[in-house]
């Protein structure tokens, strides 16, 4: 048996049995133990006026394909069946269509203008078309990965090295969490279509940032968080007095070892408790009025897109500073036109909803909401069967709406045969520092030493506000 000095908070739970779990041990803390204690956020943040007090990122994991969505390239109808030309491909990365024959695949559904903008459409999208005049269309993303975790790495990350902060952990950090008894940064995910892909939890991780600012994932369906429930015999009362014996134990250790960390663990376990009360409330959705549910065509207990995009306004109501709504399958090798119709049939109507829904609470002036995918499609067919096309990192589409953001425009540019931005390019460094300066941030003042270096979310080269596109 260890020392007493090692016997840890986490082996005294263990033993004990009362359920808290690994909820009390992977640094749920956005607040300590007393009002006055309570995180939120450095001291010299924002460095500005904010625009945006939180973020709603609709991960549209796997790729959705810009040409099927956004990005209209009349040129490439003209061209489907023929080889692609070779002056865009040569010496470019591709990932599986590497030394394949390479032919034009034209779109696979219709575009229409739709709004007063008269923004480019598909028609896989006709809620989106009922918000065109809201949204500001980037349609020259690029990324510098083009295999999907690296490229989750980057667009979570800023980096394709592992083990880096999230953008959701570094927000957190920087400003806070408003609620005070739920976590400040919520992960959920969904799947509709055929091959659900892993998200690795490192896509929401603290990094090197203290454990307190790392992700939470609540479970879609069955319980929302593991081991929340008290188990059979142990009552409120006694749960209380527990967690308050082990953290008056744990401040008595760190007067003398004055690890951070520990304050971090106490905080960590009192959050749990509180979250053994506000989680199920905020989670049962069936709550809701008939009229909102039918809105997003949710059902409570599905699992869904839809229902993660109720709960999605549920937390931002509560306080929640950053909010990640995965959606998994957009990988369309093949059979494309049939699994975006599924995709799009289940996130189409419910992105629609939220923006709805958020107009109707007067939050959408303040919530930044952001829609996309790791990378895009290629303008080259792939499949057997029916149609699709590989990874793509040189241009892709993604569209940001809400808190700043100035609505019904488009911004940048493919080339004719939507293979590479040429206009008005858009890193996701660049994305980065976008969000991190509506929040109110300025991304270059905004670091945390690691290794003796000054390390930041939108690292060492040069990354840009994308002013045109704000309000």
């Amino acid at each position: 048996m260890p020392p007493f000095d090692y016997l840890t908070r986490r082996a005294f739970l263990s033993t004990t049995g009362v359920g808290l779990g690994s909820i009390a041990l992977d640094a749920l803390l956005t607040r300590d133990l007393s009002a006055a204690e309570k995180y939120r956020g450095l001291p010299n943040i924002p460095h500005h006026l904010p625009k945006a007090k939180r973020v709603i990122f609709l991960y549209m994991s796997g790729g959705p394909s810009h040409l099927e969505t956004f990005d209209y390239k009349p040129g490439l109808d003209k061209l489907d069946g023929q080889p692609m030309p070779e002056s865009f491909t040569k010496g470019q990365p591709i990932a599986q269509l590497q030394g394949a024959k390479l032919k034009v695949q034209g779109h696979l559904t219709k575009f229409k203008q739709h709004g007063k903008s008269g923004q480019q459409i598909s028609d896989f999208l006709p809620y989106h078309a009922k918000f065109a005049d809201d949204i500001a269309i980037v349609r020259s993303m690029v990324t510098d990965q083009i295999n999907h975790d690296p490229a989750h790495t980057v667009m979570n990350t800023g980096t394709a090295i592992s083990g880096r902060p999230s953008i959701g952990s570094w927000v957190n950090y920087g400003l806070g969490s408003e609620s005070e008894d739920l976590p400040g940064f919520v992960v959920m995910t969904s799947f509709a279509g055929r091959n659900p892909q892993p998200i690795s939890q490192r896509m929401w991780g603290n990094g090197f940032l203290p454990g307190r600012f790392q992700g939470v994932e609540f479970n879609s369906t069955g319980d929302p968080v593991y081991y929340l429930r008290n188990p059979k015999g142990v009552s409120e009362a006694q749960q209380r007095n527990l967690v308050d014996a082990v953290g008056e134990l744990d401040r008595h250790r760190n007067a003398t070892v004055k690890n951070p960390e520990v304050e971090t663990r106490v905080a960590a376990y009192e959050m749990a408790f509180k979250m053994q009360s506000s989680v199920p409330n905020l989670m049962d959705i069936s709550k809701e009025p008939k009229d909102v549910l039918e809105l997003y065509g949710a059902t409570p207990g599905d699992g869904s897109f839809a229902s993660n995009c109720l709960m999605a306004r549920r937390l931002a109501e509560r306080g929640t500073r950053f909010i990640q709504l995965y959606h998994r399958d957009w990988d369309h090798h093949g059979d494309l036109v049939k699994y975006m119709g599924i995709c799009c049939g289940a996130t189409d109507r419910a992105t629609w909803a939220l923006l709805t829904d958020l107009k109707k609470r007067d939050m959408l002036k303040d919530t930044l909401i952001i829609w996309g995918g790791e990378f895009g499609r290629t303008p080259m067919f792939q499949g057997k069967g029916g149609p699709g096309r590989d990874h793509h990192m040189k241009g892709f589409s993604m569209w940001l709406a809400g808190g700043g953001i100035k609505g019904g425009i488009g911004y940048g540019a493919t080339d004719e045969l939507g293979y590479a931005s040429v206009e008005n390019v858009v890193h996701v460094r660049d994305l980065h520092a976008t969000v991190l300066h509506l929040l109110g941030i300025d991304h270059e003042k905004f670091s945390v030493k690691y290794h003796g270096l000054d390390m930041k979310l939108t690292g060492v080269e040069p990354s840009r506000v994308v002013k045109d596109i704000l309000a």
